[in-house]
């Protein structure tokens, strides 16, 4: 126990590991929810999110005095403490480098009972976001976690609400609302702006009534905003259902450069003291606090444990989408579009080559034609401008190349289909069936080989009743599956027996020929002749 009472000490619940993941210590967090007297009460939790290095746990241990003082010793007139006594509570220090690292929860639960109902107190303190360990999902996990645990989620600024305060808060509560089921409901509880360091109170004087002026010009829709503003302002409003604004003085010189001040209010501006005795109540007073409801139900603390199970869970799953930051998110966007502009190049002008209207090509001079499209539109794709640099773009290039060649497997597939002889191969490999095995049986009858010629007969019947299913399947558009075994069965029968007939026929033809054409140049010398007739037989080889 220390000097001022305090029996608890803050538990690291939720850790970050080195490869960026997030690990919930469960036993710990057992440990203290589900205590005998706490774990059947409905909570109240506080959490303070903001950018590292701004003082959150500073005020966090201002609100642990308060709470001790209030709900422990039940005083209420001096509870900021002796002027000579140190800031105790939550870790904290000076200095640029960051001290909080993933969700930390103060071990000590306040209890109460409001309106019949048994309440448990809870704090929370975050690993401060934007510092140069934490990637922007390290920081949307970490703030959307928080929001989506908390029934206060205080947002921890410095010197004014600046347009890309707001861009985060909606990265990181989109991030938190993507986790949750859409129930219909505003997603998230109470949103209360924290803006320390306050250095207008010309134009808003300090406090919650500064605060919501100033809250409600920078919440402001108005159709002279750009649509992208408008937007980020009812994505906000839609997300909370209650957002508020305190505007807070700066603590002091001392308090911002002595390296060995250790929180005590002597050192502090009476600005800043006055305003921590406004903020604290009313955000932790007993007439102030708010419950933490999910879907409009109340939770209890036994019940908050398998939300931190379930959120942490949804983290650390593949399927959440990496947020990026906004020169990531614009450089994607900036590549993608120039990516769509080569492929649409390369569909438009294979289109003019072999599409729906041009004539069937030979594969040889189809190949030619895609090889150089796709260079212009790789060119095309190269010669933008864009951003995120090579390394960055390589991985677009890479993927237009595939996109192109899957295209062109279409165009080639498209471009076959054209091919009258081929598309004529199904139904002549079946007449040819039916008309050599109609001669057989004719010759198989003749000799008296009767089993043979039926079996003939047989085989007719088959290929013709064949040849109906096809053509039927060809102008009905019904059964395609069958068309397709068909199409596949006459391509065997053709290139196992056919084909291989067909080939010989024409080998025994040319040289046929070449004979001929031999005999008639006898006259013109036999030397001659000769090598007329080893160069025919060479070119039949090769055919």
């Amino acid at each position: 126990m220390t000097d001022s009472g305090m029996t608890g000490r803050a538990l690291q619940i939720i850790k970050t590991t080195d490869d960026h993941k997030f690990e919930l210590d469960e036993d710990l967090l057992t440990q203290v929810l589900m205590q005998d007297e706490i774990k059947d009460r409905f909570v109240v939790v506080i959490s303070v999110a903001g950018a590292f290095r701004k003082g959150k746990s500073f005020l966090l241990d201002f609100f642990l005095r308060y709470m001790h003082s209030r709900y422990i010793k039940h005083e209420i007139t001096d509870w900021l403490g002796g002027e000579d006594e140190p800031l105790e509570g939550f870790s904290w220090r000076g200095g640029s480098e960051r001290d909080t690292t993933g969700i930390l929860m103060w071990s000590e639960i306040f209890l109460y009972e409001k309106n019949k109902d048994k309440l448990a107190i809870i704090l929370l303190d975050t690993q401060g976001a934007f510092d140069s360990q934490s990637t922007v999902r390290d920081c949307a996990t970490v703030f959307a976690l928080s929001t989506m645990l908390s029934s206060v989620q205080i947002y921890n600024l410095t010197q004014n609400i600046q347009e890309d305060d707001l861009q985060h808060l909606q990265l990181f509560t989109d991030y938190g609302r993507l986790a949750l089921a859409d129930t219909g409901k505003k997603p998230f509880q109470r949103l209360q702006f924290l803006v320390r360091d306050w250095s207008y109170p010309y134009e808003a004087e300090f406090g919650a009534i500064g605060g919501d002026a100033v809250l409600k010009r920078r919440l402001e829709i108005s159709d002279k905003q750009h649509p992208e503003l408008q937007s980020l302002r009812k994505h906000i409003s839609s997300c909370f259902s209650e957002i508020a604004c305190f505007l807070m003085p700066h603590p002091g010189l001392e308090v911002a450069t002595n390296p060995n001040f250790d929180g005590r209010v002597r050192s502090i501006t009476p600005e800043f003291k006055q305003s921590l005795r406004t903020l604290v109540p009313m955000i932790l007073a007993p007439d102030n606090l708010i419950l933490k409801e999910i879907s409009g139900q109340k939770v209890r603390a036994k019940e908050l444990v398998q939300y931190f199970k379930s959120y942490i869970t949804i983290y650390d799953e593949n399927d959440m989408p990496e947020p990026k930051s906004m020169l990531a998110a614009t450089a994607e966007a900036n590549n993608l579009t120039a990516v769509a502009e080569a492929k649409s190049l390369y569909q438009h002008q294979m289109d003019e080559v072999c599409g729906g209207t041009r004539p069937y090509l030979s594969s040889g001079h189809l190949e030619a034609e895609h090889l150089r499209v796709k260079d212009k539109a790789i060119f095309l794709f190269v010669s933008k401008r864009k951003m995120g640099g090579e390394e960055f773009s390589e991985k677009y290039r890479e993927q237009l190349e595939i996109d192109i060649e899957e295209s062109f497997g279409n165009f080639k597939s498209h471009n076959e289909n054209k091919n009258i002889f081929k598309a004529a191969r199904t139904p002549a490999v079946f007449l040819v069936v039916a008309i050599a095995f109609y001669i057989l049986s004719g010759i198989f009858g003749l000799v008296g080989l009767y089993t043979f010629a039926n079996f003939a007969n047989l085989i007719i019947g088959v290929s013709l009743v064949t040849l109906a299913m096809w053509a039927y399947v060809r102008y009905s558009g019904e059964m395609s599956e069958i068309g397709v075994r068909i199409d596949e069965l006459a391509n065997v029968m053709w290139e196992s027996f056919m084909k291989p007939i067909y080939q010989g026929c024409m080998e025994k033809s040319i040289q046929h020929v070449a004979t001929v054409a031999t005999e008639q140049a006898l006259g013109g010398g036999g030397g001659r002749s000769g090598s007329a007739s080893q160069a025919m037989n060479g070119k039949i080889k090769k055919s």
